[in-house]
């Protein structure tokens, strides 16, 4: 991937149920998702999560999506990798109480989870 247009297509094709619903935030904010908005897109794929976090989803649902979330820090330039850690690890847990949180955060890569306290100071718990 050498763009956030890139790491914005890449999921959208991957896993299609967490897009679809991220794709239903967005729209209700800022209208039909697109690569231009990527950013917008990536925070509403972190809303989606939390959702899903709050409803008790299982963490293995999404596990495939942080490992590649994961895997394009390691592969990506500071652009996508600003993308990652801005519009997508900073919204994740968001209103999410920390009881439900915990499964999640256990799974979390832990690039992830640096990226997370980067920014929170603290894990969601």
């Amino acid at each position: 991937m050498e763009t956030v247009v890139d790491l914005y297509n890449v999921p959208r094709n991957r896993f299609p149920e967490i897009t679809e619903a991220a794709d239903r935030i967005h729209k209700g904010t800022f209208g039909e998702p697109s690569p231009e908005f990527s950013y917008s897109w990536f925070e509403n794929l972190a809303n989606a999560l939390n959702k899903d976090m709050n409803k008790g989803v299982s963490p293995s649902k999404h596990m495939k999506l942080f490992s590649f979330m994961n895997q394009a820090l390691f592969t990506c330039g500071p652009e996508i990798k600003n993308c990652i850690d801005v519009a997508f690890v900073e919204n994740l847990f968001w209103q999410v109480p920390s009881e439900k949180a915990e499964q999640y955060w256990a799974k979390l890569p832990p690039a992830l989870k640096e990226l997370y306290i980067g920014f929170h100071g603290r894990a969601p718990l």
